[in-house]
């Protein structure tokens, strides 16, 4: 397989081992989050250093090492986004496999298994229209003050979803049109929604427009914009503006 064909494929596998964890009906919710993590996130590590043992790795779930700094390629993973939406049974949850070399998310996969649905950087899909009243998309649960006060300002429809991979899949997928996040988040939210993205054509910045770099130190990132392109610059200045007058 090339890189691509591995990351979909891990995530697919990885995916349908979460929903055969959920199926059981041996554990409770929280005690299912922690098992269903485990479970991917073994799958994946141990898979992705017997299938590329000369690249890094980078997990949620996975003790960090340092020596990742001095690699070119590194794999990021996360093996459940959104751990409370799929121990609800809920379909805006993912698993995300993602790799940037050089410090930039050329490529990945995002499985959201509750769908039945893989979204890839190989197989871009067409991008419906956007309709006259944009949508955005935001924390189902703690939507960021930024988010609403920008999408006030475009009279933008807010659409309420769970994880960060869902989220930033919606918008290729037609269910909304921005996703703009500034509550902070890690580089397994982010490497591969953000690589699928950018496969479509789609924006993908930190909400001052710079560029998302990853296998960092620090692997906290702040915020991010996933958009349409047509709709970039717009959304930049309103962030601008509503961070002034803050």
């Amino acid at each position: 397989m090339n890189d691509t064909e591995l990351a979909a494929h891990l995530a697919d596998v990885a995916g349908k081992l979460l929903i055969t964890v959920r199926e059981s009906g041996m554990l409770s919710l929280k005690a299912l989050g922690k098992a269903g993590d485990a479970t991917a996130n073994q799958f994946l590590c141990h898979a992705l250093r017997e299938q590329r043992p000369d690249d890094a790795l980078l997990s949620e779930e996975e003790k960090d090492s340092p020596e990742r700094l001095e690699a070119a390629r590194v794999w990021i993973v996360d093996p459940v986004d959104g751990t409370r939406e799929y121990g609800e049974a809920r379909t805006d949850w993912a698993v995300h496999v993602g790799l940037a070399v050089d410090g930039a998310p050329v490529l990945g996969a995002v499985a959201l298994p509750g769908a039945g649905v893989i979204l890839r950087s190989d197989r871009p899909i067409p991008l419906p229209p956007a309709p006259a009243r944009l949508r955005m998309v935001v924390s189902r649960t703690r939507p960021a003050p930024e988010a609403t006060a920008v999408a006030a300002r475009l009279g933008a429809d807010l659409v309420p979803m769970g994880s960060a991979g869902a989220k930033a899949m919606a918008v290729i997928r037609g269910q909304a049109d921005i996703y703009l996040h500034s509550g902070g988040q890690y580089e397994w939210d982010s490497c591969a929604p953000v690589a699928v993205a950018l496969a479509h054509g789609l924006h993908a910045s930190r909400i001052d427009g710079s560029p998302l770099v990853y296998n960092q130190r620090d692997t906290y990132m702040p915020d991010l914009l996933i958009c349409r392109k047509e709709h970039a610059q717009q959304v930049l200045d309103l962030v601008r503006d509503v961070r002034v007058e803050a």
